[in-house]
C-alpha cells in the first residue's frame, strides 16, 4: 500500500506540473488517410447505413448517437437480434484524441476501430468484411460518392474504414467552459467548478486523467495509456457492481500482467455519458466520483468534495457541433 501511495504521489506531482491546455479544434489526419470533404460526406453516410449489419437495423451510429451523447446511454449496448454486448460503449466524441480505440485498447486507430464491430456477432453481425464490401458495392449510390472520395470507384473494406475515420475525427467537442477558462476567460468556471479543479489536483485524480483529452498523456498512435481497475480490494463495492468480473485487456492479449487493466477514459463531456465504467454500472456522476476515489485512491470524500468535483466535471462539456441525419445512397 505505501509503494502505491509513493507511485501516486510522484505521478500527481507531474500532472500538476503540465499546463493545462484547451482541446484543439481540429484533429490530426494520419499520413495515411488525409481528409477531405468527400470523404467525410461518405463517411457520415457509412456510420449512419444501418445496411451495413447483418440485419439491416445496426448502424455505428446506433450505440455511438453523434446526435446526443456520442453513446446509447445504456449500461450495454444491444447489437444485431437484441444481442447485448460486453461493455458499456464508449463516446465517440473526440476519440480521435486516443491514442488507441476500445476499453482494451486493441485496436490503434479509428479505422481500425471502425472494423470490429461490423464483423462482430453480437454488434453488427456480418459474417465477414467481403460481406460488409458486397453490401454497400449493391448500392449505387456510393459508387459516385467513393469516385469523389477516393478518385475511383473501387469499394473496399480500407476505404470504408478510411471514410468513416474521416468522418469521426470531425466529432469534436472544444470550447467547453474549461476550455475557455484555461484559455484567459477566468469567469469561465463557476466558483464550485475551479475549488474542482483543485480538488481532482489535490486528490490525485489527474495520475491517470491528465493531457488534452484528460485520459493520460499525450501517446504517440498505438501507445495505449492503462490503469489497473479496480486498483484497490473493496468487498462491498465489488458486490454491488461486479467491476472484477472483466478481465480488461487480458481480453485482447491474454497476457497476466494485463488482467483488469483498461484504457483511462475521457473527462470530456462526462456528464453526458451515463451510465459509468466498462460495465455501464454505476448510473450517476456523483457515484462514479465516490467509486473512483475509493478503488483508485482510497479515500473517502466528503459530500461537499464530491459536489466540486462533479461541478469541474460539467466544465468539460464542449460544444458539439450539431449534426443531421444524412440522406443515405439508394
Amino acid at each position: 500500500m505505501q509503494n502505491f501511495s509513493i507511485a501516486i504521489a510522484a505521478f500527481v506531482t507531474a500532472a500538476s506540473a503540465l499546463a493545462f491546455e484547451a482541446l484543439p479544434p481540429k484533429a490530426a489526419d494520419p499520413a495515411n488517410n488525409p481528409s477531405s470533404s468527400a470523404k467525410i460526406e461518405l463517411g457520415k453516410a457509412l456510420y449512419f447505413d444501418a445496411r451495413l449489419s447483418k440485419t439491416g437495423k445496426v448502424s455505428c451510429n446506433s450505440c455511438h448517437n453523434v446526435q446526443g451523447s456520442g453513446t446509447d446511454n445504456k449500461p450495454v449496448s444491444e447489437g444485431v437480434d437484441g444481442q447485448k454486448g460486453a461493455r458499456n460503449a464508449p463516446t465517440v466524441w473526440n476519440a480521435a484524441f486516443y491514442p488507441v480505440q476500445f476499453w482494451d485498447g486493441r485496436a490503434a486507430t479509428l479505422e481500425d476501430q471502425a472494423k470490429g464491430p461490423m464483423i462482430n456477432p453480437v454488434e453488427m453481425g456480418m459474417p465477414n468484411h467481403d460481406a460488409v464490401v458486397a453490401a454497400v458495392s449493391k448500392i449505387q449510390g456510393y459508387h459516385p460518392l467513393f469516385k469523389s472520395a477516393f478518385g475511383d470507384e473501387q469499394i473496399n473494406i480500407d476505404r470504408i474504414a478510411q471514410a468513416i475515420g474521416a468522418f469521426e475525427r470531425t466529432l469534436l467537442t472544444p470550447s467547453s467552459p474549461f476550455d475557455r477558462y484555461v484559455q484567459g476567460d477566468h469567469k469561465a468556471l463557476s466558483p464550485a467548478a475551479q475549488r474542482g479543479l483543485n480538488l481532482v489536483q489535490k486528490t490525485g485524480c489527474l495520475a491517470c486523467h491528465s493531457g488534452t483529452n484528460f485520459s493520460g498523456p499525450n501517446l504517440p498512435t498505438g501507445s495505449g495509456f492503462y490503469m489497473r481497475f479496480p486498483a484497490l480490494p473493496s468487498a462491498a463495492l465489488e458486490a454491488k457492481y461486479g467491476f472484477s468480473k472483466d478481465l480488461g485487456r487480458y481480453e485482447a492479449t491474454h497476457k497476466d500482467a494485463d488482467k483488469h487493466m483498461f484504457r483511462v477514459q475521457s473527462w470530456r463531456n462526462i456528464e453526458l455519458t451515463a451510465p459509468y465504467f466498462h460495465n455501464g454500472s454505476v448510473a450517476t456522476l456523483d457515484e462514479a466520483v465516490r467509486v473512483m476515489a475509493k478503488l483508485q485512491l482510497n479515500k473517502d470524500l466528503k459530500d461537499s468534495e464530491v459536489h466540486d468535483i462533479v461541478a469541474f466535471l460539467k466544465s468539460l462539456t464542449g460544444k458539439r457541433p450539431k449534426i443531421e441525419a444524412p440522406q443515405l445512397p439508394q
